[in-house]
């Protein structure tokens, strides 16, 4: 794992992290991360663990987890009295959820492609892909 140093200013930390300076004062005003130290002339100061903090949120975001659910495994994570199973039930809603999405995706497709293929691409109307969204409208 990559050392932070210490007392990182919001933009070297957004640097850092490959973060949006405007979605780490996001995650800020919507509890994720904690508000930060203030420099004497009043800048944000952000330590290691606001960093790893940052990561965290990052890859489960990455990973696709709602910011409810980030919420949920920050909340275990900041209780400290987190089981690894309570961590798994919110992976596999997860993941079931993404299984749910793909199958949507795949039906999407499908969908895409059967209006497509009756498609000859001519320059002139009638269109048979316009004719079945006026149809399924």
């Amino acid at each position: 794992m990559v050392r932070i140093a210490v007392d990182l200013t919001i933009g070297t930390l957004a640097k850092r992290s490959a973060c949006n300076v405007e979605t780490i004062r996001y995650y800020e005003r919507i509890g994720l991360l904690p508000p930060p130290q203030r420099s004497a002339n009043g800048y944000r100061v952000y330590g290691a663990d606001a960093a790893r903090r940052l990561g965290f949120i990052r890859r489960c975001r990455e990973l696709g987890f709602s910011l409810d659910d980030v919420r949920m495994l920050l909340g275990l994570i900041d209780g400290g009295r987190y089981s690894c199973d309570e961590v798994k039930k919110i992976t596999l809603h997860h993941r079931d959820a993404v299984r749910a999405k793909i199958l949507d995706l795949r039906r999407l497709e499908r969908s895409l492609s059967g209006i497509a293929a009756d498609c000859r691409g001519g320059t002139a109307p009638p269109c048979p892909i316009i004719d079945a969204l006026l149809t399924e409208a």
